[in-house]
């Protein structure tokens, strides 16, 4: 639970530079965010239920380890991003954004081969156009 707080903590970090950068970019990655943090909730919760946690109580800490730590980490975090230029913003944003490739690579791209062709397709097609939508926003 504490891993996925100081985690989610950090997201809050790159959320705010792709919200410095462009509101597109921040929805495009709060988008994202919604999507990555749920699960991460769903499975922090049942982690803790078989830790042995009261249903109540798993439920409390996942929400505090998984939801709101992502908030709390872009509001202290965003007034020390406003201050930080564009071309440095950039950079950071490709930190994060080679970070994030690294880890679907690495930990999930293994796991992609296992599922149907044509559902990789048509993620792989709708990650193209996100992408393209995001190049052409800015």
């Amino acid at each position: 639970m504490l891993g996925i707080g100081i985690h989610s903590f950090i997201d809050g970090f790159i959320y705010s530079i792709t919200f410095t950068l462009s509101i597109f970019t921040g929805a495009l990655a709060a988008t994202g965010m919604v999507l990555h943090e749920f699960p991460e909730g769903i499975i922090t919760y049942l982690l803790l239920l078989r830790g042995g946690f009261s249903e109540k109580t798993a439920l409390i800490l996942a929400f505090l380890a998984a939801a709101l730590t992502t908030p709390l980490g872009m509001l202290v975090s965003y007034p020390l991003i406003s201050q930080i230029d564009k071309p440095l913003l950039g950079i950071l944003l490709s930190l994060s954004a080679g970070a994030l490739i690294y880890v679907g690579a690495t930990h999930l791209l293994p796991q992609a081969e296992k599922e149907h062709a044509r559902f990789s397709l048509i993620a792989l097609g709708a990650g193209i156009m996100v992408a393209i939508l995001i190049v052409l926003s800015n």
